[in-house]
């Protein structure tokens, strides 16, 4: 499994935007494509807010990928 620490600039980052901002969704369309399906857990948990605001701590996991959510 791919692991990623990605570090938060603020208090959270919306799920759709991490999704694009790693590359792992082309588009907004995409990444909001990638939620509905079910294919993104938060936490151990399907999460399917496709704004879902992510905050250091929390781990999101898909398709092989585990990123991890630090502060700055």
């Amino acid at each position: 499994m791919e692991q990623i620490k990605f570090i938060i600039e603020g208090e959270y980052i919306e799920l759709i935007q991490l999704l694009k901002v790693l590359g792992i969704a082309q588009t907004g369309g995409h990444a909001k494509f990638i939620v509905d399906e079910g294919e993104v857990t938060r936490n151990g948990e399907v999460e399917l807010r496709k704004r879902a605001k992510l905050v250091p701590g929390d781990r999101i996991e898909l398709e092989g990928i585990q990123i991890d959510l630090l502060s700055e």
